[in-house]
């Protein structure tokens, strides 16, 4: 009885300092990949420097509201989470935080990340970026989630919009090519999660799940792979044949293409026990460097005329 006693009391102690919970269920390395589309959207609107008075208040909203909605993700999934081995040691499945603390802390982030765009940025970025907010907190993750395998091909476009959200937050209005931009990621969402979806795909089956992998079977979620990413490669080269980019974003994006391209080629065709995972892996770096790369075009190579 000693023994159990002390089990129990070892899985209930936090193990991490407090504000550790509440940073991991912000997801910090999903909001900063957010917030450097974001950031690369603000850039490519103006042909200038960005006045740090707009930079940082719309760096901060955008980051705090995209935080908010992670936290939220994590709130409404808590019972899912507790059966899956990717998430079952999060705060809230855990026990580390409550789900009144962490509704406390989400509501906190978002007000005051709405309250910086509105008054310190534009209204149309705020609620554009709440828009997000909504898009994946309730619109995905309580509903498209857990009622279609097609839930992260429309859901993903909660997740593609920052780059919409930092070209608004500088000129004040939707241009066509922060759609590209937007366009861009909602392309790449599928393949970077049908990819993790397949490597997760028994938990996601035991918590009734309907994610692509679980209802119609891996070999045909690995073949949309495969095409998403050919899809993905022709969205790619619109930000240069359009005139938004240069050949150094052209080169990058046509290598990074064709990488990931190999990938979903290898997870179809001589996929081993890594591949979908390793694949997943990528398409995160793919992403980065992609916008990284459009940024160095932007300042190195700037588009004339």
């Amino acid at each position: 009885m000693s023994q159990s006693n002390t089990v129990e009391a070892s899985h209930s102690a936090p193990s991490t300092p407090i504000w550790r919970d509440y940073y991991e269920i912000t997801k910090p390395r999903v909001v900063a990949l957010l917030v450097l589309t974001a950031l690369v959207g603000m850039c490519l609107s103006v042909p200038g420097v960005i006045p740090w008075q707009v930079l940082v208040p719309s760096m901060i909203g955008i980051g705090f509201l995209s935080s908010a909605a992670a936290a939220i993700n994590h709130i409404v999934d808590e019972r899912i989470d507790k059966e899956m081995g990717r998430t079952y040691n999060r705060p809230l499945p855990n026990g580390r935080l409550t789900a009144r603390n962490a509704t406390i802390f989400a509501i906190s982030l978002a007000v005051t990340g709405f309250i910086v765009l509105y008054t310190l940025v534009n209204p149309l970025t705020a609620w554009l970026t709440f828009s997000g907010l909504v898009g994946y907190s309730f619109v995905y993750t309580m509903y498209l989630k857990r009622a279609t395998p097609q839930n992260i091909t429309i859901g993903g476009l909660a997740g593609a919009i920052p780059p919409l959200l930092g070209w608004t937050a500088m000129t004040n209005e939707v241009h066509p090519n922060a759609l590209l931009l937007v366009l861009l990621i909602f392309t790449w969402t599928p393949p970077h999660f049908w990819a993790l979806a397949i490597h997760r795909k028994d938990e996601y089956a035991k918590v009734n799940i309907p994610m692509l992998p679980v209802t119609h079977g891996v070999s045909f979620t690995k073949t949309q792979i495969l095409l998403y990413t050919v899809l993905l490669f022709v969205v790619g080269l619109l930000p240069y044949l359009v005139g938004m980019s240069n050949w150094l974003y052209l080169i990058g994006a046509v290598v990074l293409n064709l990488v990931f391209f190999a990938y979903a080629w290898k997870l179809k065709f001589n996929a081993d026990e890594e591949t979908a995972m390793d694949t997943f892996k990528f398409s995160i770096v793919h992403l980065m460097a992609l916008f990284i790369i459009l940024l160095l075009d932007h300042y190195l190579l700037p588009v004339t005329g």
